[in-house]
């Protein structure tokens, strides 16, 4: 359709987004309703079913990006043929969650003193409701600089296994992304994150009895306990890297010198540099043991990358706050310890804002809830921000 001049256009995307909020809290129900857990493809490609409904109903091009183990990738897009600059605009988003099979049917989607309820609901299936709604307002009535580009993922809760080629793909190739994460109250996106990597330590000592040969064993768990403290004494608070294993497990039996340990470590970061550091480090103390006899391996079982600011995300910060203010937000931004997808997009060089979903929190956890009434201001700002995009580039 023929664009309407800018301020109309702006006008007439916000008051499509403002009818639609009945139709918005459906979608976000059905979405968290839809199990999905990360490990449950059939599950996340049915999550994935009810957007690309939604993406057809409103006329948007939809590829599925298949994957033999985790769910298939989504990309519905929105063309721009006027444009002088065909590199999109992605509206990016997750659509697993952390919880078990069958959590939806325990704890559907609910509506209780303003917060909607349920599993995803703001880790991240607002941001998914959201991101779709401004893609189709966009559809609609026109206007938008670039091409837009929603992609939905499968396996962010893992570090993306499947999905990181497909997003570094995306982003290479984009102009800029907003990651839908959730807000934080009152309306805190997110600027910077740090990087993670998850690794698994595996100790191999020797068995032996307990009570009759205890001198003929080498314990493994004796060996990762030593590794334990080693490992959280490598925490830099000031520095903003912290060392943590948060599972372990090992052993035969009470009366058996352990003969295996295992131990899973969490590291995070603000900068590469310290990434490449604090992981020798921590290979180091994984393989040269304390006990005679004993071995130790370390595997990195998932990573993600620091979300880094820069002067483009910047310009982009200043395009969402200014679009905020326009529709009553008063939007900040701040640095955080979590991890999310927008590191890979920032890391191929894609200038990238993070946070920008409905206000939410309670991730993880039965308490997670999002804020209806953040549903339509917050799209309502990524809508004007896409239009005016041009801005920041």
């Amino acid at each position: 359709m023929t664009s309407l001049p800018m301020t109309q256009t702006e006008a007439a995307v916000t008051a499509w987004i403002a009818a639609r909020h009945d139709a918005m809290v459906t979608l976000l129900a059905d979405l968290v309703n839809a199990d999905s857990g990360t490990y449950d493809k059939a599950g996340v490609d049915r999550a994935g079913d009810v957007l690309a409904a939604f993406f057809a109903d409103h006329g948007l091009e939809v590829e599925t990006i298949p994957h033999a183990v985790f769910g298939d990738a989504i990309r519905a897009s929105l063309p721009q043929p006027t444009a002088n600059d065909q590199r999109p605009v992605i509206l990016m988003g997750h659509r697993d969650t952390v919880f078990p099979k069958g959590e939806p049917e325990r704890r559907p989607f609910r509506i209780e003193n303003g917060r909607g309820y349920g599993p995803g609901v703001a880790d991240m299936k607002s941001g998914l409701a959201m991101n779709a709604f401004v893609i189709a307002a966009l559809a609609a009535c026109g206007g938008h600089p670039a091409p837009v580009v929603m992609l939905v993922t499968s396996d962010e809760e893992i570090a993306s296994p499947s999905s990181r080629p497909v997003i570094e793909r995306e982003a290479r190739a984009a102009r800029c992304v907003f990651n839908s994460e959730p807000s934080r109250s009152p309306n805190v996106i997110t600027k910077g994150r740090k990087g993670g990597v998850f690794m698994k330590m595996e100790i191999t000592g020797k068995a032996a009895h307990s009570g009759a040969h205890y001198a003929r064993g080498i314990s493994a768990i004796l060996e990762m306990s030593h590794k334990i403290a080693a490992l959280h004494a490598m925490t830099d608070l000031q520095a903003g890297v912290s060392v943590n294993v948060g599972l372990i497990g090992g052993g035969q039996t009470v009366n058996t010198i352990a003969p295996s340990a295992w131990g899973e470590i969490d590291l995070r970061y603000i900068t590469a540099d310290q990434r490449e550091t604090m992981v020798a480090r921590i290979r180091d103390c994984i393989e040269n043991c304390t006990l005679p006899g004993a071995s130790g391996k370390l595997t990195i079982s998932g990573e993600f990358l620091p979300l880094e600011e820069t002067a483009a995300s910047r310009r982009m910060f200043d395009i969402y706050r200014a679009s905020g203010a326009e529709v009553g937000m008063n939007v900040t931004a701040e640095f955080t310890g979590g991890c999310a997808d927008s590191g890979y997009t920032a890391a191929v060089g894609c200038p990238t804002l993070c946070s920008v979903g409905p206000v939410g929190g309670g991730g993880h956890t039965p308490d997670e809830f999002v804020e209806i009434a953040s549903l339509v201001p917050c799209a309502k700002a990524l809508a004007l921000s896409v239009l005016r995009i041009n801005l920041a580039t």
